[in-house]
């Protein structure tokens, strides 16, 4: 029995170059990395030599009357994998692609019926390429570790002479799939996978796996909403209008002009690490600073606004944006005491830049645009209605 023959080795081609362009994607980094453990079920399918038996049996002085294939089975697998980063990640886990079989009626009359059971261990490269908030393209491409037990059985002039051969035998796995994440720890997936089996009659062929499942992420926190206070609006109590009186005219008002809001911007790469969203502690030495000039201060509203650079894509950069501007808020919160409702934040995703149009050239990302690019990563503190 064949599972299966060359003319599958061109879809396991393009199955592997498409693995491998999602896992050549952007490299860039985010707070996503941590252990994570999933399931997945589906449909598992094999296509099986129908000509090869046919000439065994041929060989044997048999002549093949008809042939049925069970080509189609139940698989599953379980793994579990470490996310280094939004793009990247190892997994591992056990498999099993289900049953597969025939059955051939020959004359003289007998028949002749195989079987191979097909489980075992993978470890793979796995590649994450994010469309949207919550969408995600995966690609895989490892190495699998497969037990092949087959069993032939015989009847009337079918003579079978090892009836259980098994072999085990390590060789490549790809795949492709479609993520969808529910929150930060939870999201299902949607996944084809070819894995290459070796038999234990010395054939190679592919299985494929179509499956569906579930990946939970240890440790993911999910953001908490930063509550606002509610200031009613004053009461206005109608009072009698006061008695007319004749006075001499008032002096012109010299008018002075409310005192210009206080602007401060710190460079993100002196308060965070690049693409993350904590505070150094040099950053915090910074922050430290402003706080000590707002101490005796009195001020209507505190305005933080993050900025990015223009690497990467809107969702993100806005999402870190966001994150690196709240992470502002939260420290001068705790260093000053300055209530949550006096602190406005809000995210650019790189919409805002310093830079001159033309003065950072290029789109692939390297050191140099990283660099050239450092004034649009900032964070803005300004300080409105200071008296």
């Amino acid at each position: 029995m064949k599972l299966a023959r060359t003319k599958l080795a061109s879809a396991s081609g393009k199955l592997s170059l498409i693995a491998l362009a999602i896992l050549a994607g952007p490299f860039a980094l985010a707070d996503d990395s941590g252990w994570y453990a999933g399931a997945n079920v589906g449909r598992s399918s094999a296509t099986i030599d129908d000509a090869r038996i046919t000439s065994g049996l041929l060989g044997s002085g048999l002549t093949t009357t008809s042939i049925t294939d069970d080509n189609r089975s139940s698989g599953y697998k379980i793994f579990g994998g470490y996310q280094f980063n939004r793009n990247f990640a190892v997994e591992g886990g056990y498999f099993d692609l289900g049953n597969f079989g025939f059955n051939a009626n020959t004359v003289p009359t007998g028949t002749l019926s195989g079987n191979i059971k097909l489980k075992g261990l993978n470890l793979d490269l796995v590649g994450t390429l994010p469309i949207s908030e919550k969408f995600s393209v995966l690609g895989r491409i490892g190495v699998n570790y497969a037990d092949a037990a087959d069993s032939f059985a015989g009847t009337g002039a079918v003579n079978v002479l090892n009836p259980n051969p098994s072999k085990r035998e390590t060789n490549l796995k790809v795949g492709v799939g479609l993520q969808y994440a529910f929150t930060d720890a939870l999201a299902m997936r949607a996944e084809i996978e070819r894995y290459r089996i070796n038999d234990a009659v010395g054939n190679k062929g592919d299985i494929d796996l179509v499956s569906l499942g579930l990946i939970y992420r240890f440790g993911a926190k999910t953001p908490t909403p930063v509550p606002v206070a509610y200031v009613a609006p004053p009461v206005v109590v109608a009072q009698a209008p006061p008695p007319v009186e004749v006075a001499p005219p008032a002096p012109v008002p010299v008018v002075v002009p409310p005192p210009a809001p206080k602007k401060v911007s710190f460079s993100a790469d002196s308060l965070f690490d690049f693409d993350k969203a904590s505070l150094k502690p040099t950053g915090q030495q910074d922050l430290d600073k402003l706080a000590a000039e707002l101490k005796n201060t009195q001020f209507d509203v505190i305005k933080v606004t993050g900025h990015t650079d223009r690497i990467g894509s809107h969702a993100y950069n806005q999402k870190l944006s966001e994150r690196r501007a709240e992470a502002v808020k939260g420290y001068l919160m705790t260093s000053t005491g300055i209530a949550g409702d006096k602190i406005v934040t809000k995210g650019v995703d790189g919409a805002e830049p310093v830079t001159k149009p033309g003065e950072c050239q290029g789109k692939k990302v390297s050191k140099a645009l990283i660099a050239c690019l450092q004034p649009d990563r900032r964070v803005e503190v300004e300080v409105v209605g200071t008296r």
